[in-house]
């Protein structure tokens, strides 16, 4: 069942998922060194790709020892598509499209799973990206609730000339709260109907989990991404001490540097478990604030003084009276990378049913509003997702004015566009590219350059004065 070009990159069986903002360079090499055997890309929008030089630049970053790698497309327009991979042919070993993000974003761009029904549109894509390249194109894809339609759809996609299926056993409804457990059911059926090789995506949190998913569907690999995010040493088998998996990422990072937020969203997935604690809180703010790689070895360092000595057994951590007040019931001790459990959807909407009936019951109750990732949203803020998401545009007028219906270009904000910003986002991440990057914008009149060099220019002058 398996292809030659898949034979030539070692048949890969552990994988890391492409992820928005979180499948960069450094952690790439971070999961590799820990038994990863391939990466992808995180997704990367074609019509930006094909248009933004600065965009490409940025994001398409890679080394030697980051092979094999795929990189990842979203959109909805064959040429468009086809021109980004040619872009990319020489820098991986295949393209794939992403026909999985559930999103709001992904709607609105009509994009991800919300192609998974314009199986024509589908056909073209596949086909002329096949054409543009002379590398695998391949597709990362959600299920349907019925299996005989979600196995028509992989023979479909197989048909077209996608070279290896990513199946994701969920379906474009389960997402954030909503997620639940993957249908490795799905899974197998589809395994056992399609010829190329094949990988599953879902309920991978250790790696038992990933022998166990590679038993019962007989998949060729299996793909994480929460998992690895907690602990990006889930395929060597091991929860390895997170404070040393936090200095080697931040050593990575320094010799491929990656935007400040990539980092503080990684060091929170790593300590999630340990900033479950009230007592972490001010280090936790440390990291919310944190802006360059000493703020955050700050935070390594704190919780390694704080824990090593449990770690190291000169103190029992079970004997703690405040561990013991506040009654955690800990399978591992919450220095060590693990799983991120999410509470089951039946357990959400109970919990939401009680919030609903408490405001019922206050007279100065409010309506409860929740964000596509579960978290309640204050009113401004959901009336401002919904002006958003009525703003009518195209999935390729990025570079338009604001007002004229244009977005950010970044994947993941949906904010309207700066009509005059030459870097074509949002004044709030134009703001921050600005001061991360030492640049100027004077469509947004951020001015982060000039002044600087104005404060290096006032400092030499006063030291010749004195």
């Amino acid at each position: 069942m398996t292809s030659d070009w898949y034979q030539q990159i070692d048949r890969p069986k552990f994988v890391v998922a492409p992820m928005v903002d979180a499948s960069e360079l450094a952690w790439r090499l971070l999961c590799r060194r820990h038994c990863a055997q391939l990466c992808y890309t995180p997704m990367f929008h074609s019509n930006v790709f094909t248009k933004d030089p600065k965009y490409r630049k940025e994001n398409l970053a890679t080394c030697e020892e980051d092979r094999p790698l795929i990189v990842q497309f979203c959109g909805n327009n064959p040429e468009v598509m086809a021109t980004a991979a040619k872009m990319v042919e020489n820098y991986c070993d295949a393209i794939d499209i992403n026909l999985g993000c559930p999103q709001s974003i992904a709607k609105r761009g009509h994009y991800g799973s919300f192609l998974q029904d314009e199986w024509e549109l589908l056909k073209n894509i596949v086909g002329a990206m096949s054409k543009a390249v002379s590398i695998p194109i391949t597709c990362k894809v959600r299920i349907f609730e019925n299996i005989e339609k979600s196995v028509q759809y992989a023979l479909m996609l197989q048909e077209a000339g996608c070279r290896l299926l990513t199946v994701h056993g969920r379906t474009r409804e389960q997402k954030g709260p909503l997620t639940g457990v993957a249908s490795w059911e799905h899974i197998r059926a589809i395994r056992k109907a399609v010829s190329i090789p094949m990988f599953a995506n879902g309920n991978i949190q250790c790696l038992q989990d990933v022998y166990r998913c590679l038993e019962f569907t007989q998949v060729d690999g299996v793909m994480s991404a929460e998992g690895a995010l907690t602990n990006p040493a889930l395929f060597e088998g091991i929860n390895p001490v997170t404070w040393e998996m936090a200095e080697e990422y931040l050593h990575l990072v320094e010799k491929y540097p990656c935007p400040t937020s990539y980092i503080r969203g990684h060091l929170f997935k790593i300590f999630h478990k340990i900033f479950t604690f009230e007592e972490n809180n001010s280090t936790r703010e440390v990291l919310a604030t944190a802006q360059n790689l000493n703020d955050f070895r700050r935070v390594s360092i704190e919780i390694k003084h704080k824990y090593s000595p449990y770690h190291d057994g000169s103190i029992h951590f079970d004997d703690d009276d405040n561990i013991t007040r506040q009654g955690y019931n800990l399978i591992l001790p919450p220095w060590l990378c693990q799983p991120y459990v999410r509470i089951s959807p039946e357990e959400h909407n109970k919990k939401m049913e009680k919030i609903s009936n408490k405001q019922d019951n206050d007279n100065e109750a409010k309506r409860v509003y929740e964000g596509p990732d579960g978290n309640i949203l204050s009113r401004k803020k959901m009336k401002k997702m919904r002006r958003v998401m009525r703003r009518p545009h195209k999935a390729d007028s990025h570079d338009r004015g604001g007002r004229n219906g244009g977005i950010c270009s970044r994947i993941v904000c949906p904010n309207p566009l700066g009509g005059k910003c030459g870097y074509q986002l949002c004044k709030k991440c134009c703001k921050s590219k600005c001061y991360e990057e030492d640049l100027d914008c004077p469509g947004h009149r951020i001015l982060v350059h000039t002044r600087r060099e104005m404060a290096k220019k006032y400092a030499s002058e006063n030291r010749e004065k004195t």
